[in-house]
């Protein structure tokens, strides 16, 4: 289950860095309320992670989790580089984010 619970903190995480985006320094209530909804849900999730997964592993995956959703967020909503390179450093954060998995 704690597994799920870092999931579920990574796609929080996601939800405010890309809701940060449309709160206009947070000046629009709607997006503000999301992002601090979602910012508040992340760390709650990531607190039930850690009662099973060491904090190291459950604190590299949930911000590997934030990482590639934000950027994949990034490239779909808002047009940012879809270039190779920046593909291929992706690909490797979510290869380690597997590994620690694997080895945990």
């Amino acid at each position: 289950m704690s597994w799920i619970y870092l999931a579920v903190a990574g796609a929080f995480e996601v939800v405010w860095v890309l809701g940060m985006k449309y709160t206009d320094g947070f000046t629009r209530i709607i997006p503000t309320l999301i992002t601090i909804i979602g910012m508040v849900a992340s760390v709650y999730f990531l607190h039930l992670a850690e009662r099973e997964i060491p904090v190291g592993t459950a604190y590299a995956v949930w911000t590997g989790i934030g990482v590639i959703g934000s950027v994949i967020g990034g490239m779909y909503l808002f047009g940012e580089s879809r270039d190779f390179i920046r593909l291929l450093f992706l690909a490797m954060i979510l290869g380690g984010i597997v590994g620690l998995k694997i080895s945990t």
